[in-house]
């Protein structure tokens, strides 16, 4: 038996005593949710398409296994390794990204995925945490004035978002901005390349608007319901009412029967209708915890990028699960977006499982690394 003993030095004991472990619990939370949940939605989607009842839940539970490893893996590297990784992940993805423009599958109008054998990867997935874990370091490295990081960073955030408009994919590029201008906020840069940021991003939600045509379709269909078909987004606050506080109960819902993407975008009204309002709020709290937990044990931090590194990881998860809860309440505009670890999806599921693998790792203690130590909320005591 494994004995997890502070005095043991083994790699796992030493992970053991200095992870987060209420982060960790709430992950597994998440994870957990995300199994019944696929039980829940993907067997009716599945029957639809013509193939067998549990293919949906047997792929998510395959992917499974690899992410779960990937998240501990990661969480065990130091804040070197995490950063180095980063940059590993970074140039490969980048490289992919390129590849997609090229030989990439179509779906949808878009051509973000690659096809590998039987399956099929997004590489815009990975580059999104590989590249807040980088440009946090190079922030934190051209504050210290040993490199021009800003320069840096933001060329990196032109390639990436670039290639992000070419697929095109703004979703995704949306949200690598709201990443990136919080990195710039917080790493102190002034309020001047900050407007300028929040200018070049409204200029190009303008041009997207008014020159790709599924982007101009969902937001006017978003303001306007009647000038499109809004058939999605109807079933799914028929969901939310139907299910009200309680739910109707495992397996009773009827939304997962009739919504193609009931098992990915719109998971979340499959969870309120079967489940009810609480399951929502259990979820939305599950997300709420490991932001402010996250943030909580950070802000004492003394060492500026795990700082900047964490604090880009976690609004990079919180937001992600934020639009797509909202699309799901008809408070934004669809925008193909997965619920981390709910989703179906098995490049968003190794992605996210590398997100918070990094998370963990930075947030590991670390002998001289925080003034104070955080109790179980996040809040500091000395």
């Amino acid at each position: 038996m494994i004995r997890l003993a502070r005095t043991n030095r083994t790699p796992w004991s030493e992970w053991w005593w200095t992870v987060d472990r209420w982060t960790l619990v709430a992950v597994a939370g998440l994870i957990i949710i995300g199994i019944l949940l696929s039980l829940a939605a993907s067997p009716a989607v599945a029957q639809r398409l013509g193939l067998p009842g549990f293919h949906f839940v047997y792929r998510h539970l395959v992917f499974l296994v690899p992410a779960v490893l990937v998240l501990l893996g990661t969480s065990m590297l130091n804040a070197k390794q995490a950063r180095r990784l980063a940059a590993i992940v970074l140039a490969v993805s980048l490289v992919l990204m390129l590849g997609t423009l090229v030989f990439g599958a179509e779906v949808k109008g878009a051509t973000r995925w690659l096809n590998i054998g039987p399956f099929s990867l997004q590489p815009s997935e990975f580059a999104k945490p590989a590249f807040a874990v980088l440009a946090a370091w190079l922030f934190s490295e051209g504050a210290r004035g040993r490199i021009p990081g800003a320069a840096i960073a933001f060329g990196l955030y032109a390639a990436l978002a670039s290639i992000l408009a070419l697929q095109p994919d703004f979703g995704q590029l949306s949200l690598l901005t709201l990443v990136f201008a919080g990195l710039f906020f917080l790493s102190g840069l002034s309020w001047f390349w900050i407007g300028m940021m929040g200018g070049a991003a409204a200029l190009g939600g303008l041009a997207a608007y008014s020159f790709v045509p599924h982007v101009t379709s969902r937001v006017d269909r978003f303001l306007n319901p009647e000038s499109g078909d809004t058939y999605q987004i109807d079933r799914a606050l028929d969901a939310f009412r139907h299910g009200g506080f309680f739910g109707v109960g495992p397996g009773e819902g009827e939304v997962k029967q009739i919504l193609p993407d009931a098992h990915t975008d719109f998971i979340f009204a499959v969870a309120a209708e079967e489940y009810g309002v609480l399951a929502g709020l259990l979820i939305i709290g599950l997300f709420g915890f490991i932001v402010l937990r996250t943030l909580g044990r950070v802000r004492n931090e003394n060492d500026l990028f795990v700082q900047l590194a964490t604090t880009a990881l976690v609004v990079l998860v919180g937001v992600q699960a934020l639009i797509n809860m909202a699309v799901n309440v008809n408070l934004m505009p669809a925008k193909g977006m997965t619920l981390p670890f709910i989703s179906y999806g098995g490049s968003s599921l190794l992605a996210v499982a590398f997100t918070f693998g990094m998370l963990l790792a930075l947030t590991r203690r670390r002998a001289g690394a925080r003034l104070t130590q955080p109790d179980m909320m996040g809040r500091a005591y000395a």
